[in-house]
């Protein structure tokens, strides 16, 4: 858990897309997992525009699921997503999971801009030397 910022924890609700309503299951996760040293980011997708612009700087269109959103998140290896059904675990990985598991990161370009991807990898680079840093104009 050395070096990571948060867990990130998404759902999908269009029918609420009140900010106290999300805070309210964040809280929820929170406790739940009080003895994890980690911070908990719980957001519902279906209100991510409403604030995105304000946050990065451009607007973007809504998201019409959990798994629309996760082909937009910003690196390859960051795409997936795993939830648990009545049949057992899914994982959503639109780019599939060989640049996780191979320690890659490569920009996803959908959505992010050079200098958001550059910021990331900036970061990521100084605790985890052994990445292998797709530059932006090579992806």
């Amino acid at each position: 858990m050395a070096h990571i910022k948060d867990v990130d924890i998404v759902y999908f609700d269009s029918g609420d897309l009140s900010e106290q309503t999300e805070r309210d299951r964040e809280m929820v996760i929170r406790k739940a997992f009080h003895d994890i040293p980690l911070e908990f980011d719980v957001k519902n997708q279906a209100r991510v525009h409403l604030w995105y612009e304000k946050k990065f700087g451009y607007p973007i269109q809504p998201y019409r699921s959990v798994e629309a959103a996760i082909n937009t998140w910003p690196t390859t290896a960051t795409a997936i997503a795993a939830r648990i059904d009545q049949r057992g675990y899914k994982i959503c990985a639109p780019f599939g999971l060989n640049d996780l598991l191979g320690m890659i990161v490569r920009p996803n370009k959908t959505q992010i801009t050079k200098e958001i991807y550059e910021a990331k990898v900036s970061r990521w680079i100084k605790h985890w030397p052994d990445l292998t840093i797709i530059p932006w104009n090579k992806a």
